[in-house]
C-alpha cells in the first residue's frame, strides 16, 4: 500500500512543478460492481467481479483473466478485500452496487507471480469527441445534449483505468470544429481543435442510435503518429462507449504495460542534464520513486547541471524509457557518458 500512497502524494505535490502528458489513476485498485443483496454469498460473487475489473485495469487488457494464476486467485477474491461499501443505483435490476477496494500490495504480488503485464498508474489523458445521430439530427455528445450517454462514456473509461475528458464545447470549440468535421473524423481538424487541451491522445466517435435501441458507428483513436479505426455494432449506446474505451485501453497497454521482473542487482544508469536547482533534483527523484516499477532512484554523481542516477527497477531500460517519457519535462537525449542507459534533458 505504501508505494501507491507515495505515488499519489508525489503526483499531487509535483503537479504544479511538473507538466505531465499523463494523469494519475486514483481508483486503480477498486471497482464498483452490481450486487444481488447485502448477504455474504452475494458479496463473495461481487468480490470476484470487482477483482476481475481491478486486474483488467491494472494490466490494461482482458487477456489477464485467461492466466491460470489469476483465474485461481479470483476464487479467493473475498479474502483479499481491503474494504467495501454499498451504493444505491436505480439503473440496475438489483438497485444495489458494491464499492470494493483491494490492497495494492496484494494486487502487485499477484501480477508478479502470474508474470502478466503491469500498467502503472500514470497514464496518458484522452480527449473524446463524440457525435451522435438520431431523429433530431447530429450533435456533439456532452452532459447537456445526452446526459446518460455522457455518463456512460465517463464510466466506461474509468472502468478501464483510462483518464478521459470531454471538450468544453464552448464558443472556442464551436469555432474550431464543426459536427460535420468530427463526423468525418478528419484528423487535421480534430488535432487543431484539441490543441488548447494539450493532449497527445484523441478519440473521435460517430454513433447512430437506431429505433430498436441498438447503436452502430465508428471509433477512431489518434495517438502520436498513429491512427486506429474500428467499426462497432452494439446492443445500445452504453455498450458502444464501453467498446471504445476498451479499444483505447488495449492499445495503450500494448505500448506501456510491462511484465515486472526481479530488479537487476547492478541497476539501470540514468543521467539528467539541465538540473540547476535543488527543487528540480528533488522533484525528479520523487517522481521516479513514485512510479510502481522503480524501487529506488539513487544519485551517484553531480557534475555541473547534470545528475547521474542508479535506478533499482522491475523493468529494463527500454521499458522504463516509454514510461519516463510520459513526463513532458524529461526530453530524451544522447547519453552524456558511455555507461548511461537512459539520458534526458530537464526542461524548465
Amino acid at each position: 500500500m505504501r508505494k501507491f500512497v507515495t505515488a499519489m502524494v508525489c503526483s499531487v505535490l509535483l503537479l504544479a512543478a511538473m507538466s505531465l502528458r499523463a494523469e494519475l489513476v486514483r481508483d486503480l485498485y477498486s471497482a464498483q460492481v452490481p450486487v444481488a443483496d447485502q448477504g455474504a454469498e452475494a458479496l463473495a460473487v461481487a468480490s470476484r467481479d470487482a477483482l476481475s475489473d481491478v486486474l483488467v485495469k491494472v494490466s490494461g487488457s482482458v487477456k489477464v483473466l485467461r492466466d491460470p494464476v489469476i483465474a485461481a486467485a479470483l476464487g479467493q477474491a473475498r479474502k483479499h478485500v481491503l474494504q467495501y461499501s454499498y451504493v444505491r443505483n436505480g439503473r440496475i435490476e438489483s438497485g444495489l452496487e458494491a464499492q470494493i477496494e483491494f490492497d495494492d500490495s496484494y494486487i502487485m504480488d499477484l501480477i508478479t507471480r502470474a508474470g502478466v503485464p503491469l500498467w502503472i498508474a500514470n497514464r496518458p489523458l484522452v480527449l473524446v469527441w463524440l457525435v451522435m445521430e438520431d431523429s433530431s439530427g447530429r450533435y456533439f455528445v456532452n452532459a447537456e445534449t445526452a446526459p446518460e450517454l455522457s455518463a456512460a462514456l465517463t464510466t466506461a473509461f474509468s472502468r478501464r483505468g483510462v483518464p478521459m475528458q470531454m471538450p468544453l464545447f464552448d464558443l472556442a470549440d464551436s469555432s474550431a470544429l464543426s459536427t460535420q468535421q468530427a463526423w468525418r473524423q478528419y484528423r487535421p481538424a480534430l488535432e487543431s481543435a484539441s490543441q488548447r487541451y494539450d493532449v497527445q491522445n484523441i478519440m473521435a466517435g460517430r454513433l447512430v442510435a437506431l429505433s430498436s435501441g441498438s447503436a452502430t458507428g465508428d471509433w477512431s483513436y489518434f495517438s502520436t503518429g498513429d491512427r486506429l479505426d474500428r467499426s462497432i455494432s452494439a446492443a445500445d449506446a452504453a455498450e458502444f462507449a464501453a467498446q471504445g474505451a476498451a479499444m483505447v485501453a488495449e492499445d495503450m497497454a500494448a505500448r506501456y504495460a510491462v511484465v515486472p521482473t526481479a530488479a537487476d542487482a547492478g541497476g539501470i544508469s540514468m543521467s539528467v542534464q539541465g538540473v540547476r536547482r535543488y527543487a528540480d533534483y528533488a522533484n525528479i527523484v520523487a517522481w521516479l520513486e513514485g512510479l510502481e516499477l522503480i524501487e529506488r532512484a539513487n544519485i551517484e554523481r553531480v557534475s555541473g547541471d547534470t545528475i547521474e542516477l542508479r535506478l533499482q527497477a522491475q523493468a529494463g531500460p527500454q521499458q522504463l524509457a516509454a514510461i519516463i517519457e510520459l513526463n513532458e519535462r524529461l526530453t530524451p537525449m544522447p547519453p552524456v557518458a558511455a555507461h548511461n542507459q537512459l539520458s534526458y534533458l530537464w526542461q524548465d
